[in-house]
């Protein structure tokens, strides 16, 4: 189990990090676009880390409980691994990144009320949107996978 892990959350951390680089190069909103879409890229591993277990690793049998397991395990390490991106990214790449976009907001709507992030409340805000996405995929991926 620890194989499979490590391995794929290392995976999805990976391709946080690769998209993540590459999404430096957008504009906000594409950006945001980008993101989510390197979430969803990141979080798919979680699939092939449950599947990779029950079939090399377990003879073929996966129960539910040990598919949710190893799902929430990789949905954590990759969470944190994008978490930590995004805290560097907004402490020292970009440290006017949010100034910035509260602008943007302002622009498209004069009366919005855009509240005030902190690099800090953003890492843990992003830890907190990547885990809860990583819960529901292997939620279904165990459902999926799941053999006796």
């Amino acid at each position: 189990m620890r194989r499979s892990v490590t391995m794929f959350s290392t995976c999805g951390i990976l391709v946080g990090f690769v998209a993540f680089l590459g999404g430096l190069y957008f504009d906000i909103t594409t950006n945001e676009v980008f993101g989510y879409a390197t979430i969803i890229a990141s979080l798919l591993f979680i699939y092939f880390g449950i599947k990779h277990f029950r079939d090399q690793q377990n003879e073929g049998k996966l129960s539910f409980k040990k598919g949710m397991v190893i799902g929430l395990l990789i949905a954590i390490f990759t969470a944190l691994g994008i978490a930590i991106a995004d805290y560097i990214y907004t402490a020292v790449i970009d440290p006017d990144f949010f100034a910035e976009y509260a602008e943007m907001m302002k622009a498209k709507d004069p009366a919005a009320e855009v509240p005030e992030f902190t690099s800090g409340q953003a890492a843990i805000f992003m830890f907190a949107i990547v885990f809860v996405i990583g819960l529901t995929i292997s939620l279904i991926s165990s459902l999926i996978l799941q053999r006796r």
